[in-house]
């Protein structure tokens, strides 16, 4: 018989069990409930936090970059058609922001509220350099410990950053087989170009009339006579770094102001010499000095110099400075850590001075220790009797001429000097190497070797032009460079 007391207790206690049971299902699941649901808002809420940080990181790397700008800007409005000296001062004596202590400008929003602030830091140009480095770091007033800071090279164009750099506006130039270019090339009119160049090749005009006896038609701006671009002697491409063209002309005429201010910095260091006699007689050395000389007489067909006026004389070379002579100029010799430019120039009136070149101008460093500009307001000659393998370190300018060598198959007859006779080979002029390891700019056409339809030749069969990457930041002492500061590298710290 059951006991039905004992029954009832039994259901009672099942039941309280399972509401038991169920409590405990529901407090776990509600527990799970609760850590996802605390799990997600602390999620979402992290995610809100990091989206306002990652906007204020946003807004002040914005600020940071408009700090750049702010700098280029104040940069123009200083420097804008300013003389190399006069940008040297304002660098050493006019108090440049951020130069000696950061500089701070508030940043506001269109509406002329305030947001933020950037600091600048700035490290100014070496001497002579054209590099500039600035730093910008910026912030917002609601986060300022998240700051951005904005690393830019600012740097001005130089005239020695091309390997050659050309006028010829209205005409052309030609570079023939043989010649080998490491480095950009420009010319404000046209290029026939027949070596191997192995960076671009740019030009002004997009055709021209090329008069060349061999050619005597329209070309484009730039071209080879090679098929199919190809030169099968040097068994290269032509245009290994490309073809640019049109692109904008390079302004020839606003050397005459910095050769007034070359001057002047000769005069002030003593190594300005007069237009007294033909010339002067220089010769580079490597314990830091040079030697000059007058020159009295010099052939007039081949320039080597015929006599001389007075002694050798011994001045040091200054260093980032001037060597200027109101003359031509007969140069060579060898530098060993100095940075100078050489000019022949008439600033008196009378006549435009060349420089003539015989002997090897070499460096003893290549790392940009040493650095020699040559500039002249005529021509920049290489002689008749110049090195079988002549070297030319160095930046050269030629002003109102060109960077050359003359047509030396010349013969002496009873009535004057003539063109050697076709077929004569005995008084045809034959060098084998020419490398100018440096920048070549020339007012008009360019060449070191010559041919006619005879055929005759003259001058080197080898013509190497080396650039060096040296001259892109550090251009010779008051060299012409441009005014505009361009933005060269960015990155961020």
């Amino acid at each position: 018989m059951i006991d039905h007391n004992k029954k009832i207790n039994i259901e009672c206690r099942t039941k309280k069990e399972m509401k038991a049971s169920a409590l405990v299902y529901i407090l776990v699941i509600m527990s799970a409930v609760t850590v996802i649901l605390v799990s997600t808002i602390q999620y979402v809420a992290s995610q809100i936090k990091y989206g306002f940080y990652e906007a204020y990181r946003e807004e002040s790397l914005q600020i940071s970059e408009a700090g750049i700008y702010f700098y280029r800007w104040y940069l123009a409005h200083e420097i804008e058609g300013k003389t190399a000296q006069q940008i040297k001062d304002f660098w050493e004596t006019g108090n440049p922001y951020g130069v000696d202590s950061p500089y701070e400008i508030e940043y506001k929003d269109p509406q002329g509220a305030g947001i933020g602030k950037f600091s600048i830091s700035v490290t100014p140009p070496e001497s002579y350099s054209t590099i500039v480095v600035v730093e910008s770091t910026g912030w917002t007033y609601k986060n300022p410990d998240s700051q951005r800071v904005v690393k830019v090279r600012f740097r001005r164009p130089s005239w020695s950053e091309y390997a050659v750099l050309s006028d010829v506006e209205g005409s052309y130039i030609r570079f023939g087989d043989g010649t080998e270019i490491f480095g950009p090339l420009h010319a404000n009119g046209g290029i026939h170009f027949d070596g191997v160049a192995h960076n671009t090749i740019s030009s002004s005009t997009s055709t021209y009339y090329d008069s060349d006896f061999d050619v005597e038609a329209w070309k484009d701006g730039v071209w080879t006579a090679w098929p199919g671009e190809y030169n099968t002697n040097m068994s290269s491409d032509v245009f290994l770094g490309g073809k640019d063209y049109p692109v904008p002309s390079k302004d020839f005429d606003n050397l005459m102001g910095d050769l007034a201010v070359m001057k002047q910095e000769a005069i002030d260091n003593s190594t300005y010499f007069d237009n007294s006699r033909r010339g002067r007689h220089i010769i580079l050395k490597t314990d830091g000095t040079f030697d000059i000389r007058k020159v009295r007489n010099y052939n007039s067909i081949f320039k080597n110099i015929t006599r001389y006026a007075g002694s050798w004389q011994n001045y040091p070379i200054p260093d980032n400075g001037v060597i200027f002579v109101e003359d031509n100029i007969w140069l060579e010799g060898k530098v060993d850590g100095k940075k100078i430019t050489i000019v022949a120039a008439d600033l008196i009136g009378g006549g435009s001075p060349n420089i003539f070149i015989e002997h090897d101008i070499e460096y003893t460093n290549y790392d940009g220790t040493d650095i020699i500009g040559i500039i002249a307001e005529k021509d920049i000659e290489i002689i008749r009797d110049s090195e079988n393998d002549l070297r030319i370190d160095g930046a050269l300018v030629a002003q109102n001429g060109r960077v050359g060598r003359d047509y030396y198959s010349l013969k002496k007859y009873w009535w004057g000097w003539g063109y050697c006779p076709c077929g004569q080979t005995s008084c045809e002029d034959h060098r084998d190497t020419i490398t100018v390891f440096g920048s070549i700019a020339t007012s008009e056409r360019y060449g070191f070797a010559w041919g006619d339809t005879c055929p005759r030749s003259t001058g080197y069969a080898t013509r190497n032009l080396l650039y060096d990457n040296n001259l892109l930041y550090f251009p010779p002492p008051y060299f012409p460079t441009g005014t505009e500061y361009s933005l060269d590298l960015w990155e961020e710290l």
